[in-house]
């Protein structure tokens, strides 16, 4: 956690321990939600490897594993394609000189959006979107400002509408509605299914509008992850068969 990679914020020391406590209340907040859980080895020596939704990215049954843009993340995919491998599940991979990382890619019904930006390049869009041909999904590449990934900035409720806290650090245009949160955590939610939200807690009054909209709203504190840039959607990766 002290060494993980920090890019548009600053950096601040971040507790491991607190971190673990963190992390298992986040994974028992999964699977009270129906989910069974899958574990992706820990690696002790990979920093950001908490962050295990950069390592693959999931179209129906098929695993696509990435290469993620910064090189020292590189080495974290070895553990998740073993995690997908033993589902039994299809894999592909993007290959160099592509860069993929999974918290680019927003899949909306067979609506892909990625964000073009640090991590993820031009090439490592073209290699997603012929794999996601393959499964009948449409990849739409979506051009970031001063934002890690696009799910850091965009995600979506369960409607299909799409929520941000500032539209500013993304281009609005290929998306068809946007809801404005109040907070910037607000933006990052995990769909668990039957209507319900995850989201941090640390977005209170975003957790309060979309209560208020008739979403189940579930909030854990991730506030050492939120540290390291990490958000609710970085800690999983769902798979659609009811694994996770």
């Amino acid at each position: 956690m002290a060494d993980g990679i920090t890019t548009h914020i600053d950096r601040v020391p971040a507790d491991a321990g607190v971190a673990v406590e963190q992390h298992k209340a986040y994974v028992d907040a999964v699977a009270a939600c129906g989910w069974t859980i899958r574990e992706v080895a820990a690696a002790d020596d990979l920093p950001d490897c908490a962050f295990v939704e950069d390592t693959v990215v999931m179209l129906g049954e098929l695993a696509v594993l990435t290469r993620p843009g910064a090189g020292e993340r590189r080495a974290e995919v070895t553990a998740a394609e073993e995690a997908v491998r033993s589902l039994g599940l299809e894999v592909a991979r993007i290959d160099d000189p592509g860069t993929l990382d999974g918290g680019d890619v927003l899949q909306v019904g067979d609506t892909v959006y990625v964000g073009r930006g640090g991590r993820t390049n031009a090439e490592g869009i073209r290699q997603l979107r012929r794999h996601a041909a393959r499964t009948g999904r449409a990849v739409v590449p979506v051009k970031l400002r001063a934002v890690l990934h696009l799910k850091s900035a965009v995600t979506a409720l369960p409607d299909g509408t799409f929520i941000a806290f500032d539209p500013s650090l993304f281009d609005v245009a290929p998306f068809p509605t946007m809801r404005i949160v109040p907070e910037e955590a607000g933006s990052h939610v995990v769909l668990t299914g039957d209507g319900a939200v995850l989201m941090a807690a640390s977005a209170p009054r975003t957790a309060e509008m979309l209560d208020d909209l008739g979403f189940d709203v579930i909030t854990v504190d991730i506030g050492e992850f939120e540290k390291r840039e990490g958000c609710v959607t970085c800690l999983s990766v769902l798979v659609a068969d009811g694994s996770a």
